[in-house]
């Protein structure tokens, strides 16, 4: 007869509900009812060892932890900046908040306990200054030069350059294969913290806006306001949906990515043809949405411009995403064969800097190799590929 594991009953229910995940589907990841997981919720029946291990999993908790007297603390929930009307966060949303957070809680107790020096750029201003200062402060701190990318790859070049100023950058799509995220619901999130700022940014869109969100959240950073975000990229819509430190952090976002001087160059000309608004705005990594709202608010083109504009853009964007999609298409006829570069993503999804900082204090027998291992989610004697990926 199988060993019964004596957890916690209101653990175990506060570790489901913490995951957002209806009983219904907690129950069918161990294959029993919905009554069945109450009970146990309940205490008037216990689940088998493995049975127990298995939720932990589902859940993403420390098996140790369903054994815990009382419900432990958890991380608090972060400030939610997104737009009214926004739906709930889901399981994979706030499973991927938890991990970010797991990560930015470890590295700046380490850095604390190292006597790191404070970062002098986070909290350095708030929404009342002037966001064409604040985009300012961001460009000459990570000294990037909006009209002159070194590559085409602009998104990269700012993930490189925050993380050289010790701002953590995470990108991913997904929790596992079966859990993925949905940029709708989350595009981002911020944790301002002084020792270890720590920016995610769902991957699940294309380049733009991806670069859109990441100068959006580093608004965040440098106005110290940790939270989530959806619904980044600009409109000249009403903005009473909009939280004031989200229509802050768009507006540094755009004076960041397009300063005025840098649009105002541009040939007239090209607003009357939404071809090439597309072409000017991908020339600078970001969207013709994007570039669109930036020439209405620096007084470039009327409303009513605007709106045929956009409407031409769409089209443009429509096309652009078919021919991305055929893209993508031959990129996972390649992965077939090959596979996904595992390594790739889990440096993606734990950010370089952070990896690599991992890495150096396992290798300098500061940290035990299953805790280096939990922390990337790589097992300790595949480092040795995690590192090389990092060189590439």
């Amino acid at each position: 007869m199988a060993q019964k594991a004596y957890i916690t009953p209101n653990v175990l229910k506060w570790a489901r509900e913490s995951a957002r995940m209806p009983i219904e589907i907690a129950a069918s990841k161990v294959n029993i009812s919905a009554d069945r997981l109450k009970k146990w919720e309940e205490g008037s029946d216990q689940p088998t060892i493995k049975q127990a291990q298995t939720l932990a999993k589902v859940y993403k908790r420390p098996f140790a932890l369903f054994f815990l007297p009382e419900i432990p603390k958890d991380f608090q929930p972060l400030q939610d900046f997104r737009s009214k009307g926004s739906k709930e966060l889901t399981t994979s949303s706030i499973f991927i908040i938890r991990e970010i957070q797991l990560k930015q809680s470890w590295i700046s107790e380490v850095y604390q306990e190292n006597n790191e020096k404070l970062l002098p750029f986070v909290g350095r201003f708030s929404i009342k200054d002037n966001p064409v200062v604040v985009a300012n402060d961001i460009l000459n701190v990570l000294s990037i030069n909006p009209s002159n990318y070194i590559s085409d790859n602009p998104i990269r070049e700012w993930i490189d350059a925050a993380e050289s100023k010790g701002i953590f950058i995470s990108r991913t799509s997904f929790i596992h294969s079966r859990l993925k995220l949905d940029s709708d619901e989350l595009q981002g999130f911020a944790i301002a913290d002084k020792f270890a700022p720590f920016i995610f940014i769902n991957s699940d869109d294309w380049n733009a806006p991806q670069l859109f969100t990441l100068v959006h959240e580093l608004a965040h950073i440098w106005i110290a306001e940790t939270g989530i975000s959806n619904e980044i990229e600009p409109d000249i819509k009403s903005k009473t949906k909009f939280h004031p430190v989200e229509l802050f952090c768009n507006e540094v976002a755009a004076c960041a990515l397009i300063p005025e001087h840098i649009i105002k160059s541009f040939n007239p000309n090209i607003f009357e043809n939404a071809k090439e608004v597309f072409k000017s705005a991908k020339s600078l990594g970001i969207s013709s949405f994007a570039f669109l709202v930036r020439a209405f608010n620096s007084g470039l083109i009327s409303q009513s411009e605007y709106k045929k504009l956009r409407i031409g853009a769409e089209q443009e964007f429509k096309n652009f995403l078919l021919r991305e999609a055929d893209k993508k298409a031959n990129q996972q006829k390649k992965e077939k064969r090959g596979g996904p570069n595992y390594f790739l993503l889990q440096l993606n999804r734990n950010s370089r800097l952070f990896t690599q900082t991992v890495l150096d204090s396992f290798r300098g027998g500061n940290i035990e190799p299953t805790i280096a291992s939990n922390l990337l989610n790589v097992k300790v004697n595949k480092f040795q590929q995690l590192e090389a990926q990092i060189a590439k």
